[in-house]
């Protein structure tokens, strides 16, 4: 292979002059034989080689000059023909052959650039993607915190400002204005709560500090308290380590999967199982809904498709289910020798 590569790498009057060497060689072999074995089979070899490292005009000219080489092999190896048509019409079909390499070693040059261009494009594409997912999850994780560490810092603020006016005004017996102060303070007490539940869902805080199993159980939590359904998570075997990437991909492919279950799947219980074992780790998303084809008829979205690239990115499969007795199985499936070379090339 290295050879190949230093061959392609010299300048194309060298290959040009290398090949020509080859053909006179060739043809001096054609004569030795004579004419009762003919190797213009061989004359394609240095046909096809200009054809591919140059271009094809250099390839059709290599073929006229190995069809001229051909014709003195055979008339100076003693071939006699029977008539002046037959010798012609010999020597064209060599011809014909010969540049028919030549065209044929050009055209696969072509394609070969071609397919190398496409997988080169789709690699870039890939490597966008990629990019583009990465600024999206840093972008969340971003707006995550500040929500979390600002925002909820104010929000406590305020909600212990109107806990002392409270305080206050109870103490100068304004009633009515007390009870508004405790309501404003109760409020604000909820908002915190709210505020604190959609960071952890635009960022799994604890992620980093307990793994994905416990991100889990906090979003089956915030599920049921937020959605009033019933939602529930357990794990199976030795809990999975992957590294932080892999499993905000998976955490993002369980919210996915409870978001269309609780919206559009219309489910009143959903649970959440993270099982593992030496040949496969597997997270599944099972509810009690309508099911995808049913809820499918009122909204068709992107949601299915961005949960498929993200068990993609971690190297696993997402396969979805409809059991008979209703609902909907989402599974993303993860081979543990794929998760293995995922990490490795993360």
């Amino acid at each position: 292979m290295d050879f190949v590569i230093s061959f392609q790498r010299q300048r194309p009057a060298l290959i040009f002059v290398e090949a020509l060497v080859a053909v006179a060689i060739i043809g001096f072999f054609d004569l030795i034989t004579g004419y009762e074995v003919s190797l213009s089979i061989i004359y394609g070899i240095p046909i096809y080689v200009v054809a591919w490292c140059l271009d094809m005009k250099s390839g059709i000219l290599t073929a006229l000059i190995c069809g001229i080489v051909w014709w003195w092999a055979s008339i100076a190896g003693g071939h006699s023909y029977p008539s002046n048509f037959l010798e012609i019409w010999e020597t064209f079909v060599r011809l014909a052959f010969f540049v028919f390499i030549a065209i044929g070693a050009a055209s696969l040059k072509r394609e070969h650039a071609t397919a190398e261009a496409r997988i080169a494009l789709l690699e870039h594409s890939r490597s966008l993607e990629h990019e583009i997912v990465d600024i999206s999850e840093r972008e969340q994780r971003r707006i995550g915190r500040d929500l979390h560490d600002d925002l909820c810092q104010r929000q406590a603020a305020l909600a212990c400002a109107a806990a002392s006016l409270h305080a206050d005004l109870s103490k100068k017996q304004l009633t009515e204005e007390a009870h508004r102060a405790d309501d404003l303070a109760r409020q604000l007490r909820d908002a915190i709560a709210h505020t604190r539940d959609l960071a952890r869902g635009l960022v799994p805080v604890q992620m980093e500090e307990r793994g994905l199993a416990s991100a889990l159980h906090e979003l089956a939590s915030s599920v049921s308290q937020l959605h009033s359904i019933e939602c529930h998570f357990s794990l199976r075997g030795e809990p999975p380590i992957f590294e932080n990437s892999a499993a905000t991909h998976l955490y993002r492919i369980a919210q996915e999967a409870i978001n269309n279950a609780a919206r559009h799947g219309r489910a009143g219980r959903i649970e959440l199982l993270l099982s593992a074992d030496d040949e496969i780790t597997m997270l599944r998303i099972i509810d009690n809904g309508v099911g995808i084809s049913n809820a499918a008829r009122t909204r068709r979205g992107m949601g299915m498709n961005i949960m498929t690239y993200r068990a993609h990115l971690v190297g696993g499969d997402l396969v979805t289910e409809e059991p008979r007795e209703g609902g909907t199985i989402v599974s993303c499936v993860i081979r543990t020798l794929e998760k293995e070379e995922h990490e490795r090339a993360a």
